[in-house]
Protein backbone atom coordinates (compact mmCIF):
# COMPACT_ATOMS: atom_id res chain seq x y z
CA UNK A 1 0.00 0.00 0.00
CA UNK A 2 0.98 3.65 -0.40
CA UNK A 3 3.25 4.80 2.48
CA UNK A 4 2.99 1.52 4.39
CA UNK A 5 5.18 2.58 7.33
CA UNK A 6 3.36 5.87 7.88
CA UNK A 7 0.01 4.10 7.64
CA UNK A 8 1.05 1.40 10.13
CA UNK A 9 2.28 4.05 12.59
CA UNK A 10 -0.94 6.05 12.37
CA UNK A 11 -3.10 2.92 12.76
CA UNK A 12 -1.15 1.93 15.89
CA UNK A 13 -1.61 5.44 17.26
CA UNK A 14 -5.37 5.38 16.72
CA UNK A 15 -5.62 1.92 18.29
CA UNK A 16 -4.18 3.45 21.48
CA UNK A 17 -7.23 5.68 21.66
CA UNK A 18 -9.73 2.89 21.11
CA UNK A 19 -8.07 0.64 23.73
CA UNK A 20 -7.77 3.33 26.40
CA UNK A 21 -10.15 3.37 29.35
CA UNK A 22 -9.86 7.14 29.83
CA UNK A 23 -9.39 9.93 27.29
CA UNK A 24 -7.39 12.51 29.21
CA UNK A 25 -4.74 15.15 28.51
CA UNK A 26 -1.92 12.65 29.01
CA UNK A 27 -3.34 10.34 26.29
CA UNK A 28 -3.87 13.27 23.91
CA UNK A 29 -0.24 14.39 24.41
CA UNK A 30 0.97 10.82 23.71
CA UNK A 31 -1.24 10.66 20.64
CA UNK A 32 0.13 13.94 19.29
CA UNK A 33 3.75 12.86 19.91
CA UNK A 34 3.11 9.57 18.06
CA UNK A 35 1.61 11.44 15.08
CA UNK A 36 4.56 13.86 15.08
CA UNK A 37 7.04 10.98 15.13
CA UNK A 38 5.25 9.13 12.30
CA UNK A 39 5.08 12.20 10.06
CA UNK A 40 8.65 13.32 10.74
CA UNK A 41 9.95 9.83 9.94
CA UNK A 42 8.22 10.12 6.55
CA UNK A 43 10.14 13.38 5.93
CA UNK A 44 7.20 15.74 6.42
CA UNK A 45 8.16 19.38 7.02
CA UNK A 46 8.82 20.04 10.74
CA UNK A 47 6.91 23.34 10.91
CA UNK A 48 3.86 21.83 9.23
CA UNK A 49 3.94 18.84 11.60
CA UNK A 50 3.91 21.09 14.66
CA UNK A 51 1.16 23.24 13.16
CA UNK A 52 -0.95 20.09 12.63
CA UNK A 53 -0.31 18.75 16.13
CA UNK A 54 -1.22 22.13 17.71
CA UNK A 55 -4.52 22.07 15.81
CA UNK A 56 -5.30 18.53 17.03
CA UNK A 57 -4.55 19.56 20.64
CA UNK A 58 -6.82 22.60 20.35
CA UNK A 59 -9.69 20.65 18.82
CA UNK A 60 -9.36 17.86 21.40
CA UNK A 61 -10.76 20.36 23.92
CA UNK A 62 -13.95 20.74 21.86
CA UNK A 63 -17.21 19.54 23.36
CA UNK A 64 -18.05 16.02 22.20
CA UNK A 65 -20.96 15.90 19.78
CA UNK A 66 -24.16 14.10 20.76
CA UNK A 67 -24.33 10.49 19.63
CA UNK A 68 -20.59 9.76 19.55
CA UNK A 69 -18.15 8.78 22.28
CA UNK A 70 -15.07 10.80 23.27
CA UNK A 71 -12.92 8.11 21.60
CA UNK A 72 -14.82 8.41 18.32
CA UNK A 73 -14.65 12.21 18.58
CA UNK A 74 -10.86 12.13 18.94
CA UNK A 75 -10.38 9.74 16.01
CA UNK A 76 -12.68 11.98 13.94
CA UNK A 77 -10.52 15.03 14.78
CA UNK A 78 -7.32 13.23 13.73
CA UNK A 79 -8.96 12.10 10.47
CA UNK A 80 -10.27 15.59 9.66
CA UNK A 81 -7.02 17.39 10.50
CA UNK A 82 -4.89 14.96 8.47
CA UNK A 83 -7.32 15.49 5.58
CA UNK A 84 -7.07 19.29 5.92
CA UNK A 85 -3.28 18.95 6.11
CA UNK A 86 -3.24 17.24 2.69
CA UNK A 87 -5.52 19.74 0.98
CA UNK A 88 -9.01 18.92 2.34
CA UNK A 89 -10.75 18.60 -1.06
CA UNK A 90 -9.71 16.94 -4.31
CA UNK A 91 -8.62 19.25 -7.13
CA UNK A 92 -8.96 17.66 -10.55
CA UNK A 93 -7.61 19.16 -13.77
CA UNK A 94 -10.59 20.77 -15.53
CA UNK A 95 -10.85 20.19 -19.27
CA UNK A 96 -12.80 23.32 -20.24
CA UNK A 97 -11.29 24.40 -23.56
CA UNK A 98 -9.94 22.79 -26.72
CA UNK A 99 -7.11 22.10 -26.57
CA UNK A 100 -6.42 22.08 -22.84
CA UNK A 101 -2.62 22.09 -22.60
CA UNK A 102 -0.94 20.39 -19.65
CA UNK A 103 2.80 20.97 -19.27
CA UNK A 104 4.79 18.64 -17.03
CA UNK A 105 7.92 19.94 -15.26
CA UNK A 106 10.17 18.30 -12.68
CA UNK A 107 13.58 16.98 -11.68
CA UNK A 108 15.61 14.35 -13.53
CA UNK A 109 14.31 10.90 -12.57
CA UNK A 110 11.00 12.07 -11.10
CA UNK A 111 9.01 9.83 -13.48
CA UNK A 112 7.77 12.73 -15.61
CA UNK A 113 7.70 10.96 -19.00
CA UNK A 114 6.09 7.85 -17.50
CA UNK A 115 3.50 10.10 -15.83
CA UNK A 116 2.82 11.71 -19.21
CA UNK A 117 1.94 8.23 -20.55
CA UNK A 118 -0.25 7.52 -17.52
CA UNK A 119 -2.13 10.81 -17.95
CA UNK A 120 -2.65 10.00 -21.63
CA UNK A 121 -4.20 6.64 -20.71
CA UNK A 122 -6.31 8.20 -17.93
CA UNK A 123 -7.88 10.82 -20.22
CA UNK A 124 -8.22 8.54 -23.26
CA UNK A 125 -10.25 6.08 -21.15
CA UNK A 126 -12.59 8.98 -20.37
CA UNK A 127 -13.26 9.71 -24.02
CA UNK A 128 -10.90 12.61 -24.69
CA UNK A 129 -8.80 12.92 -27.85
CA UNK A 130 -5.26 13.21 -26.48
CA UNK A 131 -1.86 14.02 -27.98
CA UNK A 132 1.59 14.26 -26.37
CA UNK A 133 4.67 16.21 -27.45
CA UNK A 134 8.25 15.55 -26.34
CA UNK A 135 10.33 18.74 -25.84
CA UNK A 136 13.09 17.14 -23.76
CA UNK A 137 16.28 17.67 -25.77
CA UNK A 138 18.62 16.72 -22.91
CA UNK A 139 17.89 13.07 -22.18
CA UNK A 140 18.77 10.84 -25.20
CA UNK A 141 16.06 8.24 -24.49
CA UNK A 142 13.25 10.74 -23.78
CA UNK A 143 11.98 10.89 -27.39
CA UNK A 144 11.80 7.10 -27.84
CA UNK A 145 10.33 6.53 -24.37
CA UNK A 146 7.37 8.88 -24.85
CA UNK A 147 6.86 7.72 -28.46
CA UNK A 148 6.59 4.11 -27.28
CA UNK A 149 4.27 5.03 -24.39
CA UNK A 150 1.97 6.90 -26.80
CA UNK A 151 1.91 3.94 -29.19
CA UNK A 152 1.01 1.58 -26.32
CA UNK A 153 -1.80 3.87 -25.14
CA UNK A 154 -3.00 4.58 -28.70
CA UNK A 155 -2.64 8.37 -28.87
CA UNK A 156 -0.80 10.67 -31.30
CA UNK A 157 2.83 11.56 -30.57
CA UNK A 158 4.75 14.64 -31.69
CA UNK A 159 8.47 15.39 -31.50
CA UNK A 160 11.60 16.07 -33.57
CA UNK A 161 14.33 13.65 -32.64
CA UNK A 162 17.48 15.66 -33.40
CA UNK A 163 16.14 19.17 -32.75
CA UNK A 164 17.95 20.92 -29.87
CA UNK A 165 15.54 23.82 -29.29
CA UNK A 166 12.38 22.78 -27.38
CA UNK A 167 10.53 25.94 -28.47
CA UNK A 168 11.12 25.08 -32.15
CA UNK A 169 9.74 21.59 -31.53
CA UNK A 170 6.58 22.97 -29.96
CA UNK A 171 6.04 25.71 -32.59
CA UNK A 172 6.43 23.14 -35.41
CA UNK A 173 3.24 21.36 -34.35
CA UNK A 174 1.27 24.10 -32.59
CA UNK A 175 -1.41 24.48 -35.31
CA UNK A 176 -2.15 20.74 -35.27
CA UNK A 177 -3.03 20.80 -31.58
CA UNK A 178 -6.44 22.41 -32.28
CA UNK A 179 -7.60 18.94 -33.38
CA UNK A 180 -7.23 17.59 -29.81
CA UNK A 181 -9.07 17.94 -26.51
CA UNK A 182 -5.88 17.58 -24.45
CA UNK A 183 -2.21 18.16 -25.32
CA UNK A 184 0.42 16.88 -22.88
CA UNK A 185 3.79 18.68 -23.06
CA UNK A 186 6.71 16.72 -21.58
CA UNK A 187 9.68 18.97 -20.77
CA UNK A 188 13.30 18.20 -19.88
CA UNK A 189 13.96 17.01 -16.34
CA UNK A 190 16.08 19.55 -14.51
CA UNK A 191 17.42 20.73 -11.20
CA UNK A 192 15.27 23.77 -10.49
CA UNK A 193 18.33 25.54 -9.09
CA UNK A 194 20.30 25.32 -12.40
CA UNK A 195 20.27 28.70 -14.18
CA UNK A 196 20.74 27.23 -17.66
CA UNK A 197 17.79 24.89 -17.34
CA UNK A 198 15.63 27.52 -15.66
CA UNK A 199 16.22 29.78 -18.69
CA UNK A 200 15.05 26.96 -20.99
CA UNK A 201 11.99 26.32 -18.84
CA UNK A 202 11.11 30.02 -19.00
CA UNK A 203 11.28 29.90 -22.81
CA UNK A 204 9.12 26.80 -23.26
CA UNK A 205 6.67 28.08 -20.62
CA UNK A 206 6.25 31.38 -22.54
CA UNK A 207 5.75 29.54 -25.84
CA UNK A 208 3.23 26.96 -24.61
CA UNK A 209 1.16 29.20 -22.29
CA UNK A 210 -0.17 25.99 -20.73
CA UNK A 211 -3.53 25.86 -18.98
CA UNK A 212 -1.97 23.65 -16.29
CA UNK A 213 1.68 23.60 -15.25
CA UNK A 214 2.12 20.41 -13.28
CA UNK A 215 5.15 19.74 -11.09
CA UNK A 216 5.99 16.02 -11.00
CA UNK A 217 7.63 15.17 -7.66
CA UNK A 218 9.05 11.78 -6.74
CA UNK A 219 7.94 10.66 -3.29
CA UNK A 220 11.47 9.62 -2.37
CA UNK A 221 12.85 13.18 -2.68
CA UNK A 222 12.34 13.81 1.05
CA UNK A 223 13.05 17.22 2.60
CA UNK A 224 14.57 18.59 -0.65
CA UNK A 225 11.05 18.69 -2.09
CA UNK A 226 10.21 22.07 -0.59
CA UNK A 227 13.17 23.99 -2.01
CA UNK A 228 12.68 22.44 -5.44
CA UNK A 229 8.92 23.05 -5.41
CA UNK A 230 9.45 26.71 -4.55
CA UNK A 231 12.02 27.18 -7.34
CA UNK A 232 9.74 25.60 -9.96
CA UNK A 233 6.83 27.70 -8.73
CA UNK A 234 8.87 30.90 -9.02
CA UNK A 235 9.83 29.98 -12.59
CA UNK A 236 6.55 28.87 -14.16
CA UNK A 237 3.83 29.41 -11.54
CA UNK A 238 2.99 25.76 -10.83
CA UNK A 239 -0.78 25.09 -10.77
CA UNK A 240 -0.69 21.55 -9.41
CA UNK A 241 1.46 18.61 -8.35
CA UNK A 242 1.61 14.92 -9.23
CA UNK A 243 3.43 12.79 -6.64
CA UNK A 244 5.01 9.66 -8.14
CA UNK A 245 6.49 6.46 -6.65
CA UNK A 246 4.38 6.66 -3.50
CA UNK A 247 4.14 2.86 -3.40
CA UNK A 248 7.87 2.33 -3.02
CA UNK A 249 9.07 4.71 -0.33
CA UNK A 250 8.69 5.57 3.34
CA UNK A 251 9.66 9.20 2.69
CA UNK A 252 6.56 10.45 0.86
CA UNK A 253 5.73 13.04 3.50
CA UNK A 254 8.27 15.46 2.02
CA UNK A 255 6.63 15.51 -1.40
CA UNK A 256 3.10 15.59 0.04
CA UNK A 257 3.80 18.53 2.35
CA UNK A 258 5.87 20.45 -0.25
CA UNK A 259 2.63 21.39 -1.95
CA UNK A 260 1.78 23.75 0.89
CA UNK A 261 4.82 25.87 -0.06
CA UNK A 262 3.41 26.64 -3.50
CA UNK A 263 -0.27 26.51 -2.49
CA UNK A 264 -0.57 24.06 -5.40
CA UNK A 265 -2.91 21.12 -4.83
CA UNK A 266 -1.93 17.52 -5.50
CA UNK A 267 -3.86 16.54 -8.63
CA UNK A 268 -2.81 12.88 -9.01
CA UNK A 269 -0.68 10.29 -7.24
CA UNK A 270 1.33 7.50 -8.85
CA UNK A 271 0.69 4.25 -6.97
CA UNK A 272 2.58 1.70 -9.08
CA UNK A 273 4.68 1.06 -12.18
CA UNK A 274 1.84 0.02 -14.52
CA UNK A 275 0.30 2.48 -17.00
CA UNK A 276 -3.01 2.40 -15.08
CA UNK A 277 -1.40 3.07 -11.67
CA UNK A 278 -2.46 6.72 -11.49
CA UNK A 279 -5.20 7.99 -9.18
CA UNK A 280 -6.90 11.35 -8.72
CA UNK A 281 -5.76 12.55 -5.30
CA UNK A 282 -8.66 12.68 -2.85
CA UNK A 283 -7.32 13.72 0.60
CA UNK A 284 -10.28 12.12 2.43
CA UNK A 285 -9.82 8.78 0.66
CA UNK A 286 -6.04 8.87 1.00
CA UNK A 287 -6.19 9.47 4.77
CA UNK A 288 -8.93 6.83 5.06
CA UNK A 289 -6.56 4.25 3.59
CA UNK A 290 -3.64 5.43 5.73
CA UNK A 291 -5.51 4.97 9.01
CA UNK A 292 -7.41 1.80 8.06
CA UNK A 293 -10.84 3.30 7.32
CA UNK A 294 -10.67 2.11 3.72
CA UNK A 295 -11.55 3.79 0.42
CA UNK A 296 -14.67 2.26 -1.08
CA UNK A 297 -15.15 5.08 -3.62
CA UNK A 298 -11.81 4.41 -5.36
CA UNK A 299 -12.38 0.65 -5.13
CA UNK A 300 -15.75 1.00 -6.89
CA UNK A 301 -14.25 3.30 -9.54
CA UNK A 302 -11.52 0.74 -10.26
CA UNK A 303 -14.12 -2.04 -10.43
CA UNK A 304 -16.22 -0.06 -12.94
CA UNK A 305 -13.16 0.30 -15.18
CA UNK A 306 -12.56 -3.45 -15.44
CA UNK A 307 -16.07 -4.96 -15.10
CA UNK A 308 -18.87 -4.18 -17.56
CA UNK A 309 -22.34 -3.24 -16.30
CA UNK A 310 -23.80 -6.57 -17.51
CA UNK A 311 -21.02 -8.53 -15.76
CA UNK A 312 -21.62 -6.55 -12.58
CA UNK A 313 -25.37 -7.25 -12.66
CA UNK A 314 -24.74 -10.96 -13.28
CA UNK A 315 -22.24 -11.11 -10.41
CA UNK A 316 -24.63 -9.21 -8.13
CA UNK A 317 -27.47 -11.63 -8.89
CA UNK A 318 -25.25 -14.63 -8.05
CA UNK A 319 -23.86 -12.80 -5.03
CA UNK A 320 -27.33 -12.22 -3.54
CA UNK A 321 -28.40 -15.81 -4.21
CA UNK A 322 -25.20 -17.24 -2.78
CA UNK A 323 -24.40 -18.98 -6.10
CA UNK A 324 -20.73 -19.30 -7.05
CA UNK A 325 -18.65 -21.66 -9.20
CA UNK A 326 -15.05 -21.96 -10.44
CA UNK A 327 -15.73 -19.91 -13.58
CA UNK A 328 -17.07 -17.07 -11.39
CA UNK A 329 -14.01 -17.34 -9.14
CA UNK A 330 -11.63 -17.09 -12.12
CA UNK A 331 -13.45 -14.09 -13.63
CA UNK A 332 -13.55 -12.37 -10.24
CA UNK A 333 -9.82 -12.86 -9.63
CA UNK A 334 -8.95 -11.81 -13.20
CA UNK A 335 -10.86 -8.56 -12.65
CA UNK A 336 -9.14 -8.04 -9.30
CA UNK A 337 -5.74 -8.51 -10.93
CA UNK A 338 -6.56 -5.67 -13.36
CA UNK A 339 -7.50 -3.45 -10.40
CA UNK A 340 -4.09 -3.91 -8.75
CA UNK A 341 -2.49 -6.13 -6.13
CA UNK A 342 -4.68 -7.89 -3.58
CA UNK A 343 -2.86 -5.96 -0.85
CA UNK A 344 -3.83 -2.65 -2.46
CA UNK A 345 -7.47 -3.72 -2.79
CA UNK A 346 -7.60 -4.90 0.84
CA UNK A 347 -6.40 -1.46 1.93
CA UNK A 348 -9.49 0.07 0.30
CA UNK A 349 -11.99 -2.13 2.17
CA UNK A 350 -13.10 -0.52 5.46
CA UNK A 351 -11.64 -2.38 8.43
CA UNK A 352 -9.38 -4.57 6.31
CA UNK A 353 -6.53 -2.07 6.05
CA UNK A 354 -5.88 -2.24 9.79
CA UNK A 355 -5.82 -6.06 9.83
CA UNK A 356 -2.39 -7.68 9.82
CA UNK A 357 -2.96 -10.38 7.22
CA UNK A 358 -0.15 -12.81 6.35
CA UNK A 359 1.85 -11.89 3.23
CA UNK A 360 1.19 -15.28 1.63
CA UNK A 361 -2.55 -14.60 1.81
CA UNK A 362 -2.14 -11.15 0.25
CA UNK A 363 -0.04 -12.57 -2.56
CA UNK A 364 -2.48 -15.41 -3.31
CA UNK A 365 -3.32 -14.09 -6.79
CA UNK A 366 0.18 -13.17 -7.87
CA UNK A 367 1.54 -15.74 -10.32
CA UNK A 368 -1.20 -18.29 -9.68
CA UNK A 369 -3.99 -17.12 -11.96
CA UNK A 370 -2.46 -18.57 -15.15
CA UNK A 371 -1.81 -21.95 -13.51
CA UNK A 372 -5.39 -22.07 -12.24
CA UNK A 373 -6.69 -21.30 -15.73
CA UNK A 374 -4.64 -24.20 -17.17
CA UNK A 375 -6.01 -26.53 -14.48
CA UNK A 376 -9.57 -25.38 -15.23
CA UNK A 377 -9.06 -26.13 -18.95
CA UNK A 378 -8.63 -29.79 -17.94
CA UNK A 379 -11.93 -29.88 -16.00
CA UNK A 380 -15.27 -31.07 -17.27
CA UNK A 381 -18.24 -28.67 -17.48
CA UNK A 382 -19.77 -30.43 -14.46
CA UNK A 383 -16.60 -29.85 -12.38
CA UNK A 384 -16.44 -26.17 -13.35
CA UNK A 385 -20.08 -25.50 -12.53
CA UNK A 386 -20.31 -27.79 -9.47
CA UNK A 387 -16.85 -27.95 -7.85
CA UNK A 388 -18.27 -29.81 -4.86
CA UNK A 389 -18.20 -33.03 -6.95
CA UNK A 390 -14.40 -33.01 -6.79
CA UNK A 391 -12.71 -36.05 -5.24
CA UNK A 392 -9.16 -37.44 -5.17
CA UNK A 393 -9.60 -39.34 -8.45
CA UNK A 394 -10.82 -36.22 -10.31
CA UNK A 395 -8.04 -34.04 -8.84
CA UNK A 396 -5.39 -36.60 -9.93
CA UNK A 397 -6.86 -36.65 -13.46
CA UNK A 398 -6.92 -32.82 -13.69
CA UNK A 399 -3.31 -32.64 -12.45
CA UNK A 400 -2.10 -35.22 -14.97
CA UNK A 401 -4.02 -33.62 -17.86
CA UNK A 402 -2.92 -30.05 -17.15
CA UNK A 403 0.62 -30.59 -15.88
CA UNK A 404 -0.29 -28.57 -12.76
CA UNK A 405 0.79 -30.05 -9.42
CA UNK A 406 -1.87 -31.78 -7.30
CA UNK A 407 -1.19 -29.34 -4.45
CA UNK A 408 -1.88 -26.37 -6.73
CA UNK A 409 -5.17 -27.87 -7.93
CA UNK A 410 -6.16 -28.40 -4.29
CA UNK A 411 -5.16 -24.79 -3.54
CA UNK A 412 -7.54 -23.57 -6.28
CA UNK A 413 -10.37 -25.61 -4.75
CA UNK A 414 -9.50 -24.28 -1.28
CA UNK A 415 -9.68 -20.71 -2.60
CA UNK A 416 -13.09 -21.50 -4.11
CA UNK A 417 -14.42 -22.89 -0.81
CA UNK A 418 -13.18 -19.86 1.15
CA UNK A 419 -14.80 -17.46 -1.32
CA UNK A 420 -18.06 -19.40 -1.29
CA UNK A 421 -18.05 -19.45 2.52
CA UNK A 422 -17.71 -15.64 2.56
CA UNK A 423 -20.56 -15.28 0.06
CA UNK A 424 -22.83 -17.35 2.29
CA UNK A 425 -22.44 -14.68 4.97
CA UNK A 426 -24.16 -12.23 2.62
CA UNK A 427 -26.67 -14.56 0.97
CA UNK A 428 -29.95 -12.70 0.44
CA UNK A 429 -28.56 -9.54 2.05
CA UNK A 430 -29.78 -6.51 0.11
CA UNK A 431 -28.91 -3.84 2.67
CA UNK A 432 -25.44 -2.54 1.80
CA UNK A 433 -25.18 -0.89 5.22
CA UNK A 434 -25.63 -4.24 6.96
CA UNK A 435 -23.09 -5.80 4.60
CA UNK A 436 -20.56 -3.15 5.50
CA UNK A 437 -21.13 -3.73 9.23
CA UNK A 438 -20.38 -7.41 8.74
CA UNK A 439 -17.19 -6.50 6.89
CA UNK A 440 -16.10 -4.17 9.67
CA UNK A 441 -16.87 -0.94 7.80
CA UNK A 442 -16.11 1.51 10.62
CA UNK A 443 -13.23 3.35 12.20
CA UNK A 444 -10.33 1.08 13.20
CA UNK A 445 -10.71 -0.61 16.55
CA UNK A 446 -14.23 0.70 17.29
Amino acid sequence: MVLDKLGDSLKSTLQKITRSVFIDEKLINELVKDIQRALLQSDTNVQLVFKLSTKIKERAKEKTLLGITKREHLVKIVYEELTNFLGKESSEIKIEKKPTQIMLVGLFGSGKTTTCGKLAKYYKKRGYKVAAIQTDTWRPAAYEQLKQLCENVGIDFFGIKDEKDPVNIYMSFEKKFNEYDIVLVDTAGRDALSEELISELNSINSAVKADERILVLSADIGQAAQKQAQAFHDTCNVTGVIVTKLEGTAKGGGALSACSVTNSPIKFIGVGEKIDDLEVFHPQRFVGRLIGMGDLETLLEKAQEVISEDQAKDMQAKFLKGEFNLIDLYEQMKAMKKMGSFKKIMGMIPGMGSMKLPKEMLDVQEGKLEKWKIAMDSMTQEELESPDVMNTERIDRISAGSGIKIGEVRELLKQYKQSKKMLKMFKGEKDIGKMMKRMGGKLPGM
